[in-house]
């Protein structure tokens, strides 16, 4: 048992006096004639060539995240983000903020106008869940699911204010047959 508390000392000891070692040492002694220039010479090469493409790689798919994020919720103007995503990298970044809350938004206005919310090419899926049904017909079926699962939730909430509006009266019924013992 006296063992175990004196091996971590042990090494603390061992550890403290192998670095004090290496640090009296002198410091010619680590390197070598002329590592210092080829270390000089890798470094340049990265920051001079490693950094600028891999700043403009992530520039880049900094801005096309509106695009992407378009595509993947089937944004119904995906493409006007994606032309907006590309000037705003010929401009610097100056448009990305406008793409990016583009791709954010919900189109009312244009759901309003076409009756969906949805890009033509979500309809169009020959593996989707609309494949071969007619456009019209798709977003008529894909508005019907969306009214089903509202219905659904509604329901569900009712049943919950009567559970709840049960649980209520239930102590106000004993309450009552109390007073009247």
């Amino acid at each position: 048992m006296t063992n175990k508390p004196t091996r971590p000392l042990l090494k603390t000891a061992l550890l403290t006096a192998a670095t004090s070692l290496a640090a009296s040492l002198p410091s010619s002694a680590w390197a070598m004639a002329g590592m210092e220039e080829k270390i000089a010479d890798v470094m340049v090469w990265v920051i001079v060539i490693g950094l600028p493409i891999g700043g403009l790689f992530l520039f880049w798919k900094l801005h096309v995240l509106p695009e992407v994020f378009a595509e993947k919720h089937h944004h119904p103007q995906k493409h006007a983000i994606q032309v907006l995503c590309l000037l705003s990298l010929a401009f610097g970044g100056l448009l990305w903020p406008i793409a990016w809350l583009w791709a954010f938004t919900k189109p009312v206005g244009y759901k309003l106008a076409y009756g969906t919310d949805k890009h033509d090419d979500y309809f169009l899926k020959p593996d989707g869940e609309h494949a071969n049904k007619p456009m019209d017909l798709a977003i008529v079926d894909d508005e019907m699911l969306l009214l089903k699962e509202k219905i659904d939730g509604l329901s569900k909430k009712r049943a919950l204010i009567l559970s709840k509006q049960g649980q209520a009266a239930a102590p106000q019924t004993v309450t009552e047959e109390q007073k009247n013992a």
